[in-house]
């Protein structure tokens, strides 16, 4: 996964922070706090795992499915664009 070395930094960034919010998880749920609480945070945890392979997969599709020897066409650049947007709308 060469490609992510120039988002390396962002994207560790965003592991440390989905590190958090299932810390948060875990503390609410040794606390015994309300299943709405629990759920809430098991949700935005969730989000940011999508949030997380969505940026993955922009670098993959990007890197990977346009040939990168060239400069891709509007029509390559905009069916990219249109995966990704897809796969964001799947997934979030």
């Amino acid at each position: 996964m060469t490609h992510l070395v120039a988002e390396k930094h962002k994207l560790l960034n965003r592991v440390r922070r989905i590190r958090g919010q299932i810390d948060a998880v875990e503390r609410a749920l040794e606390a015994d706090e309300a299943c709405e609480d629990v759920m809430q945070l098991i949700t935005a945890s969730r989000g940011a795992i999508n949030g997380l392979m969505a940026e993955v997969l922009n670098g993959h599709i990007r890197a990977h499915m346009i040939d990168g020897d060239r400069t891709p066409s509007v029509k390559e650049k905009a069916a990219a664009a249109k995966l990704v947007q897809v796969l964001r709308s799947y997934m979030g």
